[in-house]
């Protein structure tokens, strides 16, 4: 991204702020605790179906390590860790976005189904469309754009 490390990881730690930024998100609600409650859309058919994605994650940000982490605790991807790592790089801030999850508890078919469809279908999608909302936001050069 060209922005600089503080500005990205401002924008990528404000998730309450997300759904002004965000078009697929349809809300992130702060419960306290660090708890995040998060509800976005995956597109299907460049807009026609929308299919409404939900979870609630515990949220840790360690500006010091460059970090942005979530357990999801609800939701399919319950169990899931996310971290977020940003680096600053020559002018401008590398994004790295980590999932690890085996699945949801399904027998049998629970890893299977997150290889195959849950994790590329819907966790991908929503995380390259965030990162690249998030690219745009920080991006800007609007006089007196802060985060």
């Amino acid at each position: 991204m060209r922005a600089p490390l503080e500005r990205v990881f401002a924008a990528a730690s404000a998730v309450d702020r997300w759904p002004a930024i965000l078009p697929h998100y349809r809300w992130v609600r702060p419960l306290g605790g660090g708890l995040v409650e998060m509800a976005a859309w995956r597109p299907f058919g460049g807009g026609i179906l929308n299919y409404p994605t939900w979870w609630v994650s515990e949220m840790t940000v360690d500006r010091a390590a460059g970090e942005i982490r979530y357990r999801h605790i609800r939701g399919i991807t319950r169990g899931m860790d996310v971290v977020w790592r940003l680096t600053q790089r020559d002018g401008g801030t590398e994004a790295e976005i980590v999932h690890t999850w085996s699945g949801p508890r399904w027998p049998l078919v629970g890893a299977l189904a997150a290889d195959l469809v849950i994790g590329p279908v819907f966790i991908h999608a929503i995380a390259a469309r965030t990162l690249a909302g998030i690219k745009r936001a920080v991006e800007e050069t609007k006089v007196g754009a802060s985060w």
